[in-house]
C-alpha cells in the first residue's frame, strides 16, 4: 500500500535527510495486545510504529521503508545515474521504482524505469510496470520491450514470504536471487551493474562465485535501514563483463 504524503519530492545525490537515519520525536508507542491477537503480530506492529525509517517513508511518500535501502546503496556505491535504464525486479510495492525514477530523471518523460513483480502495484509517474513471474521465458521480451534497450542497471529486492524455518528461508531466497540473475545476465548491457538481496548463511556460494567471474568488481553491503536483526545483506555487481 502507498505510504502517505503523495509523491515524493525531486532530488539529487548526497542529500543526507534522506539516506541518513531518521531522528526520533516523542516516546516510544506501545501496543496493546488484543484478546485474539498473537504476540509475533503484536511485536510486529509495534515495531512497525516505532520504526523512524517507516514515519520516514511515510512523510516522503515513498510505499515502503526499504526505499531507504536503495538511497544509502546507491549513495555509497553510485549506482543509478540520470538517463540510466533501470529494471526492478519483485517491485512491488513500489519503494525501490520511486527511488531509481527520481535518481534516473525518469520524470522527465522517457520511461527508462521498468518494474516487475507477481503482486499488483500501483502506477508510479515515470515507470513502466508489468504483473509477471519473471521465471517466466516470455517475461523477458516484454521487458527489452519496455526498456527499449539493454539495461544499465538491474535491481532485486525479491525476499519471499518467511516461514520461520532459517535454513529454508534462506534456501528460498537463494533462489529469487538466482532468478533475478537469470534475468540480468541476459538484459544488461557490458559494463552494466546487477544488485540483489541475499542472506548471509552460506549456500549462495555458486551464486557469488557466478557473479565474481561476470563482474569487474563485486561487494557486500548492508545498509543502515536494513533491520539490526535481519540476515539480509546485499550484492552489488558492477563493471558487467557481457559475454564472457
Amino acid at each position: 500500500m502507498a505510504g502517505e504524503g503523495g509523491r515524493p519530492r525531486h532530488r539529487g545525490r548526497g542529500g543526507a535527510n534522506r539516506s541518513g537515519p531518521p531522528g526520533r520525536q516523542g516516546a516510544a508507542i506501545r501496543v496493546r495486545s488484543a484478546r485474539h491477537r498473537r504476540p509475533s503480530s503484536t511485536g510486529w506492529l509495534s515495531r512497525q510504529l516505532n520504526d523512524p525509517y517507516v514515519a520516514e517513508a511515510k512523510r516522503l511518500g515513498y510505499r515502503s521503508r526499504s526505499a531507504f535501502k536503495l538511497i544509502q546503496l546507491d549513495d555509497r556505491f553510485r549506482l543509478l545515474s540520470p538517463g540510466h535504464r533501470i529494471l526492478d525486479l519483485g517491485c512491488a510495492p513500489g519503494g525501490w521504482t520511486q527511488v531509481a525514477v527520481e535518481r534516473v530523471g525518469a520524470l522527465s518523460g522517457r520511461v527508462v524505469v521498468v518494474g516487475v513483480d507477481i503482486a499488483e502495484a500501483a502506477p508510479i509517474p515515470g515507470a513502466a510496470l508489468l504483473r509477471a513471474d519473471i521465471r517466466e521465458p516470455a517475461v523477458l521480451a516484454a521487458i527489452k520491450a519496455e526498456l527499449g534497450d539493454l539495461a544499465d542497471v538491474v535491481l532485486s529486492d525479491m525476499a519471499p514470504s518467511a516461514i520461520g524455518h532459517a535454513a529454508t528461508d534462506h534456501l528460498r531466497i537463494v533462489a529469487l536471487a538466482e532468478a533475478a540473475w537469470s534475468v540480468a545476465e541476459q538484459i544488461l548491457k557490458p559494463g552494466g551493474t546487477f544488485v540483489a538481496k541475499v542472506f548471509q548463511g552460506g549456500a549462495e556460494g555458486a551464486l557469488l562465485a557466478r557473479l565474481k567471474q561476470a563482474f569487474a568488481q563485486l561487494r557486500h553491503a548492508k545498509p543502515a535501514a536494513s533491520r539490526a536483526e535481519s540476515a539480509e545483506t546485499y550484492v552489488i555487481g558492477k563493471g558487467f563483463r557481457a559475454g564472457e
